[in-house]
């Protein structure tokens, strides 16, 4: 019996496939920028019809680079640092590049580990949060920080500012004038607030301690029922929190937005299911993967200014039933 076998699809299929250069193919691959939208449309459409697969030890002998990035995180067992790891996999797959994942466990010295592998395991490192022990970045060794406040390497982070402004504004038009802050971002929330015409001086704050979770967003929720009756909205620093201090308000029988509303942050998919379903921000994993895995290919590509960038990602407001209430239909 005769086989018919398959060779491997070349880069010149996928160009051909796709109507340009393999030059571009390969441009694409490598996440290179100031490539036309329409071209990077259709080199990823002929890759994913024909199943191509790059070739990672030739692109490797041919740049010096190993074709992997690291993504250094906390923890993964916080569902909205899960999500964004996801993201950033997803997109280092997009541009050709395998990812490996390194929770730190808020260990230094984990993360000094992994920051002293790039050019050896990794080409660069996408740190996810606070970038103290990062003392370069700007070689051709890149780290990107996410939601971490660096200054000193690129760095990408959701429009904080706009999300506090747009929960403001939210609240003003449901008529909600007696907030309390439940570990969230006080400054710009205070500020946001104050811009509504709400006296920040007249908003209880509440610290979480270091665990922003359902616990914690329990326990302050009952605290602010007994020590601050007349509050009419929570707005708690991520959707964990939120869905604790959901659960508290039902349990002491709290009509929620009836009496209390809540806003979380962070677009968790629990929060579309809960009860009710919870009003939240999305700061847009998918926007931030992108806007990283961006930045460390300009650097990889030797094309990225010498001096760090700061990418400052649109956020929406999710509106649910936890501020809206039940539709009546």
């Amino acid at each position: 019996m005769t086989y018919a076998v398959r060779m491997r699809v070349t880069m010149r299929e996928v160009a051909d496939r796709a109507g340009v250069s393999i030059k571009t193919v390969s441009r694409v691959v490598n996440g290179e920028p100031h490539i036309r939208p329409e071209k990077v449309q259709r080199v990823h459409a002929a890759i994913d019809e024909l199943g191509w697969v790059p070739n990672r030890t030739a692109r490797a002998l041919r740049t010096g680079l190993i074709g992997v990035v690291g993504i250094a995180v906390t923890e993964l067992r916080r569902p909205y640092l899960a999500g964004l790891v996801e993201a950033l996999v997803t997109e280092a797959d997009r541009c050709g590049m395998l990812a490996a994942v390194e929770p730190t466990h808020g260990d230094p010295a984990r993360l000094e580990a992994v920051l002293a592998a790039r050019g050896k395991t990794f080409d660069g490192v996408v740190l996810i949060g606070p970038a103290a022990l990062i003392t370069d970045g700007l070689d051709d060794r890149p780290v990107v920080v996410v939601q971490g406040g660096a200054a000193e390497v690129d760095s990408v982070e959701e429009d904080v500012a706009e999300a506090a402004a747009l929960v403001a504004r939210h609240l003003a038009v449901m008529g909600r004038s007696r907030p309390a802050l439940l570990g969230a971002d006080q400054a710009r929330m205070l500020a946001a607030l104050a811009g509504s015409g709400i006296d920040p001086a007249a908003v209880p704050c509440v610290d979480l301690g270091e665990a922003a979770d359902r616990r914690a967003g329990a326990r302050a929720a009952v605290h602010v029922l007994e020590q601050h009756p007349d509050v009419d909205a929570l707005l708690c620093v991520n959707d964990e929190v939120a869905l604790g201090a959901l659960a508290a308000l039902v349990k002491h029988g709290v009509n929620v937005p009836g009496r209390v509303a809540a806003v979380g942050y962070g677009n968790l998919e629990d929060g579309r299911f809960s009860t009710p379903s919870l009003t939240t921000v999305d700061p847009g994993p998918a926007r931030l993967a992108r806007s990283a895995l961006e930045l460390l290919s300009d650097r990889l590509a030797g094309t990225a200014p010498r001096h760090p960038r700061a990418v400052v990602s649109p956020v929406e407001l999710v509106r649910r039933e936890s501020t809206l209430g039940r539709d009546p239909r």
